[in-house]
C-alpha cells in the first residue's frame, strides 16, 4: 500500500468484553491497526484474542459480548453500531472470512458447488446457470482439478486441503476487498499448507485485496505476510515488518521466537515461555 492510498480497513481502540460472574472479561483490549492492499498477520497463543478480533470486525461476536471502538471502518463505511442487516450486506461482498476447519464451516447436506454458487447469487445476483459457471471458474481459480466433478461432491467427500480451497473459493467469489483468514492451514500437513497458501497469495495479490491472516505459526506468518501484529492477553504488544520479526524487541515476542524448534542447533530443553500480566496493561 502506498503512503497516499487510504486503508481498506481501519481499527482504532477496538475492545470486546463478555460478562462474567466476577465482572466483565476483556477478550480484546484497545487493538489498533490499519490494513491496506497487503498481507498482515496476527500471531499469539490460543486465547490471545486473535480470532475474536477478526469476528468483531465481521460483526460475528455473539451476544452478550459487547464491541466498542473509537474507530472501525471498512473503507468509508463505519462498522460501529452497524445492524445485522447492514453487516449481511457487507459480508461476502466487501469483506469475507475463511474459517479454520471446512468440516464444520461447510453445510454437510449441500454439495460444495451449490454452496459456492449460492454465495454468488446472494451477493452478485444473476440466475442459477450464471452462478454455476462462476462457481466452476472459481474452483478452477483455486487450482482444483476437474471442477465439474468436485462441484457435485459433498463436504465429507473432499480432503482437508481441497475443503480449504473450496472455502477460499466461496469467500472470494463475490470479489471482496478484504479477506480475514482464521488459521486457514492449521489442520493441514506442511506440503498442503504450502499449496493452499500459494493459492491464497496468488488470488489476494492478483485481485489487489487486503489479507488479515490469523495464525499460531510464526514461521508461516514471517514468510508469507508483509507485516506482523503480536497479540498477548487481548492486546497488540508488538507490530513490525515480517522480514524484521527476528529482530523483535518485546519480551513476549522474543519468548515466542525462542520457543520455536531449531533444526540447526540442538538443545536439551526447549525454553519456557514467560508471561507478565503487566503486558496486558496500557
Amino acid at each position: 500500500m502506498s503512503d497516499r492510498a487510504p486503508p481498506l480497513l481501519t481499527v482504532r481502540r477496538l475492545r470486546v468484553t463478555f460478562p462474567g460472574e466476577q465482572g466483565d472479561v476483556v477478550a480484546v483490549r484497545d487493538v489498533s491497526f490499519t490494513l491496506g492492499r497487503q498481507r498482515v498477520g496476527i500471531v499469539g497463543e490460543s486465547g490471545s484474542g486473535k480470532s475474536t478480533t477478526g469476528r468483531a470486525i465481521m460483526g460475528l461476536v455473539p451476544k452478550p459480548g459487547r464491541i466498542t471502538a473509537d474507530e472501525m471502518r471498512l473503507g468509508a463505511t463505519d462498522l460501529r453500531g452497524l445492524s445485522e442487516r447492514g453487516f449481511r450486506r457487507l459480508r461476502g461482498r466487501r469483506i469475507a472470512m475463511v474459517l479454520q476447519d471446512p468440516k464444520y464451516a461447510l453445510d454437510p447436506v449441500m454439495t460444495v458447488g451449490r454452496q459456492i454458487a449460492e454465495t454468488h447469487r446472494a451477493h452478485v445476483g444473476g440466475g442459477e446457470r450464471a452462478a454455476r459457471q462462476a462457481a466452476l471458474a472459481m474452483l478452477e481459480a483455486v487450482h482444483i482439478r476437474d471442477p465439474e466433478r468436485v462441484f457435485a461432491l459433498y463436504p465429507h467427500e473432499v480432503s482437508g486441503g481441497m475443503g480449504q480451497r473450496v472455502m477460499i473459493a466461496m469467500m472470494l467469489i463475490a470479489g471482496p476487498e478484504v479477506l480475514i483468514a482464521d488459521e486457514p492451514t492449521s489442520a493441514l500437513d506442511a506440503t498442503v499448507q504450502t499449496q493452499v497458501l500459494a493459492v491464497l497469495d496468488e488470488l489476494v495479490r492478483g485481485r489487489g485485496m487486503g489479507l488479515l491472516l490469523i495464525s499460531h505459526n510464526l514461521h508461516l506468518v514471517a514468510g508469507f505476510c508483509d507485516r506482523v501484529l503480536v497479540m498477548y492477553a487481548g492486546r497488540i504488544v508488538e507490530s513490525c515488518a515480517a522480514g524484521q520479526l527476528h529482530a523483535a524487541t518485546h519480551p513476549y515476542t522474543r519468548g515466542l521466537l525462542a520457543s520455536l524448534p531449531d533444526l540447526h542447533h540442538r538443545r536439551t530443553m526447549l525454553p519456557q515461555l514467560q508471561r507478565d500480566p503487566a503486558w496486558a496493561e496500557p
